[in-house]
């Protein structure tokens, strides 16, 4: 015959509830005593009947990342940064015996009330940039009708939103203060700064800071707008040099501007690093490997899925969960090497 919950708890020695907290990795069941119970449904070959276990609580036992469409190198339309971090959602999810709905987000339709509404998800995670003056009135939607979600990037300040993000400002502040101790006086920075893109904003805070208490000028004619792409990036440059404004340093608020910066420094007979040193921000794979390889500020994906997911479970158990700002790591590669 099929085995039970109450099969399994009767081996244990324990109760049904606590059996099926352990095969949902519930924290509140000690690690021994889950293990034992897992390694007792395995023998048995149980499997969670999970129509029965959805209609008994009212949830799906399902999350919903929903991804901005990113204008990109490839067909997928996903930025590469979000990638590593899909991976970790997924794991995460897993972990936590929850199944992951993974689409891309229709700006144009109630794509909230899709997978809220109609119980599709318990959750939502946000994942990518996209514009944020195209999808606030979004974030009130759901903060209005009682969604769970949570989103990466910056931190929203005006309305209870859960973010998890690096530390933009900090990051901005780190890469322009390396570039000053490479002998850096006259830095171009390329990556849009309205409230569109808050990130970027955040990074150009943080550049402009660290400049300023080196008693240098901020210098507006050496900010030019640029999506998180590399043609924006290459064009953003090529603009700025037809100008014939002269800088030593560049920081692309992303690493995809950056590396489309560096070819048109490179068209244009500059020598990277000795001519201009180039920094971008995130530490997306393709950094390791451009010519020549592009220092940046590392943001944690593998923690910040995780910290998605957790943050997100927390909120659909009943608790408040606060935005997280991780830390980013200045990882300084051939591009900003001139000392």
């Amino acid at each position: 015959m099929k085995a039970t919950s109450f099969d399994i708890a009767y081996r244990a020695g324990v109760s049904q509830s606590t059996v099926s907290r352990a095969l949902r990795n519930s924290p509140l069941v000690n690690e021994e005593t889950r293990k034992k119970i897992q390694a007792i449904a395995k023998e048995l070959n149980y499997k969670v009947d999970k129509n029965a276990r959805n209609l008994r609580s009212q949830q799906s036992n399902t999350l919903a990342l929903l991804l901005f469409e990113d204008p990109g190198v490839d067909e997928s339309q996903i930025n590469p940064f979000f990638l590593s971090m899909l991976g970790s959602i997924t794991r995460a999810c897993s972990n936590s015996g929850y199944d992951l709905l993974v689409s891309f987000q229709e700006m144009e339709n109630d794509w909230h009330a899709e997978y809220a509404d109609s119980n599709k998800a318990d959750g939502i995670i946000l994942l990518g940039y996209g514009d944020y003056t195209d999808y606030r009135d979004k974030l009130v939607h759901l903060h209005q009708q009682g969604t769970h979600f949570v989103r990466f990037g910056a931190e929203v300040t005006d309305m209870p939103v859960t973010s998890i993000g690096g530390d933009n400002v900090g990051g901005g502040k780190q890469l322009t203060e390396h570039l000053l101790t490479q002998g850096c006086r006259n830095m171009a920075f390329i990556g849009t700064i309205s409230e569109a893109a808050p990130e970027f904003s955040g990074r150009y805070k943080g550049h402009q800071q660290a400049l300023e208490e080196a008693g240098l000028n901020v210098e507006p004619k050496l900010q030019v707008n640029a999506i998180s792409t590399e043609e924006a990036g290459y064009q953003a440059t090529k603009s700025l040099l037809a100008k014939g404004v002269t800088f030593d340093g560049l920081f692309g608020a992303s690493d995809l501007i950056a590396i489309g910066a560096m070819r048109a420094l490179q068209e244009s007979g500059l020598t990277i690093p000795d001519d201009v040193l180039v920094v971008g921000f995130d530490d997306i794979p393709m950094a390791t490997f451009a010519k020549p390889a592009l220092t940046t500020a590392k943001q944690d994906t593998v923690l910040a899925g995780q910290l998605l997911v957790d943050n997100l479970l927390s909120m659909i158990a009943g608790s408040k969960p606060k935005t997280v700002l991780m830390p980013t790591q200045l990882i300084t590669r051939e591009s900003s090497n001139r000392l």
